[in-house]
């Protein structure tokens, strides 16, 4: 898929969400049957599948730290109310390193533009690393992400993740 070939709506709602401190230490890999991604994106200011949202996620090598980056949501967790699954966006390009990531254990996939980047940047999604995020980690909506885009990237992911 080409890079920038996809735009997603911008959105640009505010979902104001308390607990920053919680959502911190409470963002986990999600393990199991966690839940059934299927696209269904809402302007109504809550996450939902096919959403690129803005949350706290924690480094893989110090969970106590982290940062707000944009996640692409692909469900709401089954084993967890108020939970959902979704996986961390970036603006750094993969491309030239893709045979040293994957032997580290990191893949992506391109996604191209939308409203969830100011500067109107492609972007990729890390297909391996799922995480289950309370929805009090979620601040704002950016942007929903095109359903044949959304459809792709839960079939890549759908390779480290089968019970997605």
């Amino acid at each position: 898929m080409a890079r920038g070939s996809m735009l997603g709506r911008f959105r640009g709602r505010l979902a104001k969400r308390g607990g920053r401190r919680d959502a911190r230490v409470a963002a986990q890999p999600a393990p199991g049957r966690t839940g059934v991604a299927q696209y269904a994106p809402r302007a109504d200011g809550r996450p939902d599948p096919g959403e690129v949202v803005w949350a706290w996620v924690p480094y893989e090598d110090d969970p106590q730290q982290g940062k707000d980056r944009p996640v692409l949501v692909l469900a709401v967790s089954q084993g967890e109310p108020g939970a959902v699954l979704a996986l961390m966006l970036t603006s750094q390009d993969h491309d030239r390193d893709a045979a040293e990531e994957a032997r580290r254990g990191r893949h992506w996939m391109d996604v191209g533009t939308g409203g969830w980047d100011r500067q109107r940047r492609p972007s990729e999604v890390r297909l391996d690393r799922l995480l289950r995020l309370p929805l009090d980690a979620v601040r704002r909506e950016g942007a929903a992400l095109d359903r044949p885009v959304f459809d792709a990237v839960v079939a890549a992911a759908r390779q480290f993740h089968p019970r997605l």
